[in-house]
């Protein structure tokens, strides 16, 4: 179950550190209300959607239940968390909504066919390849999925600061390019390690391929966030600079004038 769970913990990481702090509607506060009302925000979504489902699964796995039931019952957490969220913020939890998408998508998977060693290690490469194909899909839409997972741990959770987040996409390409193309790296990086996985899984033995299974579903998030981290500090630094640049011209021009 851990392995679907990686991606999404993955990326709540990568957005944390992108933007260095939660998008607020004044970005100069102090980050006395992040550490109150933000923080807390993140500990429920985090316990609800990760903690409660994984724990939840194991305990019932250990008391002899299917797969399938213990899945099933896990589920209900992230439904809770979705309650939790609506009557608080009065809208949807973005991340809870894909953490209930990804946990049907393990049932139906798990479900299917019959149940041995082998196609139960390819069943769970094909759940993460499923996250690759859901962020490749997303690049058709009007926004992509890191533009969601982003303003869910992006910012401070409040109108304001989702208002902002919402306008810094509308009006800067280069923060619209730069959601896009971490949106297609980290889905085309799930779909080459799926890929890479299932084809080993009939290319090597059961018990050489568990260790593989392992070092490639914590591998693959080290790699992406790496990259993510390097990229984004570059695109930050260039935005940066446009903006300095777009400043300085602005005010040479009445001098000039």
């Amino acid at each position: 179950m851990r392995k679907w769970i990686f991606p999404l913990w993955s990326v709540r990481f990568v957005t944390r550190f992108h933007f260095g702090g939660p998008v607020s509607a004044q970005p100069s506060a102090p980050d006395r209300r992040f550490s109150t009302t933000t923080a807390l925000s993140w500990i429920v979504s985090i316990v609800f959607n990760v903690v409660l489902p994984i724990v939840t699964y194991n305990q019932l796995t250990d008391r002899g239940w299917s797969e399938f039931a213990a899945l099933a019952v896990s589920g209900l957490w992230p439904l809770a968390d979705t309650v939790v969220y609506l009557i608080w913020h009065r809208r949807i939890d973005e991340f809870a909504v894909i953490t209930m998408i990804f946990m049907v998508l393990t049932l139906v998977v798990t479900g299917i066919g019959p149940h041995s060693t082998r196609l139960l290690l390819v069943k769970d490469s094909a759940v993460t390849g499923l996250f690759g194909v859901v962020c490749l899909v997303s690049l058709a839409t009007p926004r992509p999925l890191m533009f969601y997972l982003g303003r869910k741990f992006g910012t401070d959770g409040t109108k304001e600061g989702v208002a902002r987040w919402n306008g810094m996409w509308e009006q800067l390409p280069g923060f619209r390019r730069t959601l896009k193309t971490i949106t297609m790296v980290w889905g085309v990086g799930y779909v080459v390690e799926a890929a890479a996985r299932i084809a080993l899984s009939y290319a090597l033995s059961t018990s050489a391929m568990v260790g593989v299974n392992s070092a490639l579903s914590y591998g693959m998030p080290v790699v992406l966030i790496t990259w993510t981290i390097t990229y984004s500090k570059r695109a930050r630094a260039r935005g940066e600079a446009a903006s300095a640049a777009a400043a300085a011209a602005a005010e040479s021009a009445p001098a000039a004038a």
